[in-house]
């Protein structure tokens, strides 16, 4: 079986893909800002980045409650109630 790769030849349909814009602004709630390609034309916000995300900076940070928090208040609420 012989496979080949023509990439001078754009098979793509036309007029069914979204414009493409090389410059689209993205910013953080951190302050931080970069520039990036989308198919947004206006700016794009968002919570974290690489500047600020704890995987990236290698800081612990505890949630406010975390799901796990919650369901354990729950459990005591019950086994309190259940204890009366």
């Amino acid at each position: 079986m012989k496979f080949s790769l023509n990439l001078t030849n754009n098979n793509m349909k036309k007029g069914i893909h979204p414009q493409f814009f090389e410059d689209t602004v993205v910013v953080c709630s951190c302050g931080n800002k970069f520039t990036t390609g989308s198919t947004i034309k206006w700016e794009i916000r968002i919570e974290s980045c690489n500047k600020c995300h704890p995987f990236f900076t290698w800081e612990k940070r505890l949630l406010k409650t975390s799901t796990l928090d919650k369901f354990q208040a729950r459990k005591a609420k019950t086994q309190e109630l259940n204890s009366k």
